[in-house]
């Protein structure tokens, strides 16, 4: 029985993808940024305790990826696709109603905020390269999925929960969406190295730079909201980046 409990943790990651990729297509993007955030902490868990139970395998292997392409791949990028149609149409309309036979009827620039689904391509090219990469055992080359879909995810949450004509601009304006888009797509396949955030232990050697990590997020977001969550980010690669030799020995 134990053998399946790992599994059980990723089909659930999977599950709340589903949903929040429904969600996210009619139109309701904070329900949508939640079910992300739940399957965030089953993808979380997942390997852990596969860990813990030594009962990793490549089925386990294959259907982390494949629950991630969901959950991190495709629902961030309907979130974001539904950003878009506000930036540029005014408005966030259900999904269904686009494909329509009128909608086909008015021309190509109906479909701008489509190039959002770049980033659900990128997500399958990460994945599939982490899959294949031997490297990537003890930490990452490239923005985590998971990583990138929270950054998106934090977006409608921000709006939602810390308005401001200010971030409103900022949420809903074309460009910055489109080079949100385009830089998602790169950091997820840049030859970044970037550490675990997945504790093996629970020693403070051996977790340092997580544990500091830990302790920047829990501040910046008692202080800052949802609205820390970019900066965590930020946080999170450039401490992958200048600490290289610290937390790669």
């Amino acid at each position: 029985m134990r053998h399946h409990i790992p599994n059980l943790l990723t089909a659930a990651n999977l599950l709340c993808g589903v949903i929040a990729l429904l969600f996210a297509i009619s139109g309701d993007l904070i329900i949508a940024a939640f079910f992300m955030g739940l399957g965030m902490v089953f993808d979380f868990f997942d390997g852990m305790v596969a860990r813990w139970l030594n009962v990793q395998g490549p089925l386990g292997v294959q259907l982390d990826s494949m629950a991630d392409l969901i959950s991190f791949g495709l629902a961030p990028s309907l979130i974001l696709l539904q950003l878009m149609q506000m930036s540029f149409y005014g408005e966030i309309k259900p999904l269904t109603e686009v494909f329509t036979a009128r909608a086909w009827q008015l021309g190509i620039d109906t479909y701008y905020p489509f190039l959002a689904l770049i980033v659900v391509v990128a997500s399958a090219f990460r994945l599939a390269r982490f899959n294949i990469d031997e490297r990537q055992v003890d930490h990452f080359i490239g923005l985590p999925t998971p990583a990138n879909a929270l950054l998106i995810a934090s977006l409608p949450l921000i709006f939602e929960y810390h308005y401001t004509q200010e971030l409103a601009q900022i949420v809903f304006n074309k460009w910055f969406l489109m080079g949100l888009t385009v830089t998602s797509a790169y950091a997820l396949n840049a030859p970044w190295p970037l550490f675990s955030l997945k504790f093996k232990s629970l020693a403070w050697r051996d977790n340092k730079h997580r544990y500091l990590l830990i302790g920047l997020s829990i501040c910046l977001v008692i202080g800052l909201g949802y609205r820390a969550i970019p900066f965590v980010l930020l946080s999170y690669i450039l401490m992958s980046l200048v600490w290289k030799k610290q937390w790669m020995k």
